[in-house]
């Protein structure tokens, strides 16, 4: 570990990775999303050995969801952001697509969190805006996220980038991501590799780190 002015500053993997100070963000695994999403399969098995790793080294794990609100309480950024994605041609015509008690809403039932890990729900691209999430983080000493889920080019980058800028080592499980767009997904990874503020790794590596941890 490097030191300077009485700070530890992670070199490793698995230096950034105790799972004491650890928490995993499964981000938007959500019925509705992963309907969109061509490789669902692939990126629910990676996603869910993730999970069976972090649950038995007991890291800290919150599941992200996206929702919507009824129309009529949408803002204009809102309204601009699902008219575009809805494709609909005047903001009159947007619809809630992700209610909060919708089916599609809901997390996959290959992945259901239990009664020790909680969901947070958003209205935004990235997991800090207006949620309570970093309180959280912080109130339990977490330095490092760990961020799986999807979509990478839509979400995780935004909450990856985030995470950075208020003071915490992001790590991509990146097989254990999915995109929407797969070319738009790479040029995400490839961006954060360029900033260099996050940790790049596969699913078979963050398993193994947390091994080493006992």
């Amino acid at each position: 570990m490097d030191e300077r002015n009485g700070l530890t500053v992670p070199h490793s993997l698995r230096e950034a990775c105790d799972p004491r100070r650890l928490a995993l963000l499964v981000y938007d695994m959500q019925v509705g999303v992963l309907n969109q999403i061509e490789d669902r399969e692939r990126v629910v098995e990676r996603v869910g050995d993730v999970l069976e790793a972090a649950r038995a080294a007991g890291v800290r794990t919150f599941f992200l969801r996206h929702v919507t609100l009824p129309a009529e309480l949408m803002g204009v950024a809102q309204l601009r952001m699902w008219r575009a994605w809805q494709r609909a041609e005047r903001a009159a015509d947007v619809v809630s697509a992700f209610p909060p008690d919708a089916e599609q809403t809901q997390i996959v039932p290959e992945l259901r969190p239990t009664e020790r890990e909680a969901v947070v729900d958003k209205i935004t691209m990235s997991a800090f805006e207006g949620t309570w999430l970093d309180i959280a983080l912080r109130d339990c000493g977490v330095t490092t996220v760990a961020v799986v889920g999807v979509a990478t080019e839509i979400g995780i980058e935004p909450t990856a980038r985030h995470a950075a800028d208020l003071g915490y080592v992001p790590v991509l499980v990146t097989d254990a991501c999915g995109a929407g767009d797969p070319a738009a997904g790479e040029r995400s990874l490839d961006a954060l590799r360029f900033a260099g503020d996050a940790l790049l790794t596969t699913s078979e590596e963050f398993r193994a780190v947390l091994a080493e941890h006992g």
